[in-house]
């Protein structure tokens, strides 16, 4: 028996809002431009269904189809400082602790060649 993804059956309450509320905007940004679904899905190359569970953010919902959807509505810069390495300062300072553990106290040189 294969085992179930937890995170699709019940993601973290940050993780279920983040995805409500990207999809929430990509149906405004839809309705604006007044496009169906199904405009959406033939002109990204998915099935309706794919956009109206992206719409929904519902979790399994491919990553692929938020960003192809983000793409057609010209909103994908926005994308750009999704999870952007110099805009992490936790794991910035942890780079900095790690590098400082790398560094080695000089021994002095040596005449072996």
């Amino acid at each position: 028996m294969t085992a179930r993804n937890q995170l699709l059956a019940a993601p973290p309450y940050q993780v279920e809002q983040a995805l409500m509320r990207i999809g929430h905007d990509l149906r405004i940004a839809r309705i604006r431009r007044s496009l169906t679904i199904a405009d959406a899905a033939a002109r990204i190359g998915t099935g309706q269904r794919a956009v109206r569970d992206a719409e929904h953010g519902k979790a399994s919902t491919a990553i692929a189809v938020y960003v192809a959807l983000l793409w057609l509505y010209d909103m994908l810069e926005a994308f750009d400082v999704v999870a952007d390495p110099l805009k992490d300062e936790q794991g910035l300072a942890l780079a900095g602790v790690n590098e400082k553990q790398r560094a080695r106290k000089g021994k002095g040189l040596d005449n072996d060649f």
